[in-house]
């Protein structure tokens, strides 16, 4: 099992001296870039893609993290957040589709009915790999955001580094 994951000095709770705020605060200041992260033209023109943006660039805010070495990674995951929420809504479209074909089954000859329902199957199945795809994607953007951002905070070191004593051997080489 794995240690708990680094967070930003902003979410610790607990008792910090003010040295060890302050060198975290330093260390994670390090790690930005100083602006931050602007929305792709593709991203503000969806809707969907749009609305995820501000919601991620507000959490981000909230945190410090709002930085453009992230910007790549946001946009891409909101352009498939949209996306995926696309399929679902020609999912949904396929399953009307689906009952339409049922309720007019008996309008028709079966083979017909079954050649239709197997047509519909097969692109209702489709859609849904599509749609597992998109989310499996975003997974992976989602992993690897947190894992990159907990990576950089665990290089961060938590308690004040102390003077170690010199090592009489490296005085005396030097000496």
């Amino acid at each position: 099992m794995a240690g708990r994951q680094s967070k930003p000095i902003q979410l610790v709770k607990g008792h910090r001296t003010k040295k060890e705020i302050e060198i975290r605060k330093k260390a994670e200041e390090s790690l930005l870039s100083g602006s931050s992260f602007k929305e792709w033209a593709d991203v503000k023109n969806n809707p969907i893609a749009h609305k995820e943006f501000i919601r991620l660039r507000k959490a981000f805010k909230a945190i410090g993290k709002d930085d453009s070495l992230h910007e790549n990674t946001i946009n891409r995951f909101c352009l498939l957040h949209a996306e995926c929420k696309e399929f679902e809504v020609l999912k949904d479209k396929l399953l009307k589709d689906f009952e339409q074909l049922e309720e007019g089954k008996h309008d028709m000859e079966f083979t017909e009915y079954l050649r239709n329902k197997t047509e519909l199957y097969k692109q209702l199945m489709a859609c849904d790999k599509k749609v597992m795809d998109k989310r499996k994607m975003m997974l992976d953007i989602e992993k690897e955001n947190i894992m990159t951002i907990a990576s950089a905070l665990r290089s961060i070191p938590k308690k004040p580094v102390e003077k170690q004593e010199e090592d009489p051997m490296a005085a005396f080489l030097r000496g």
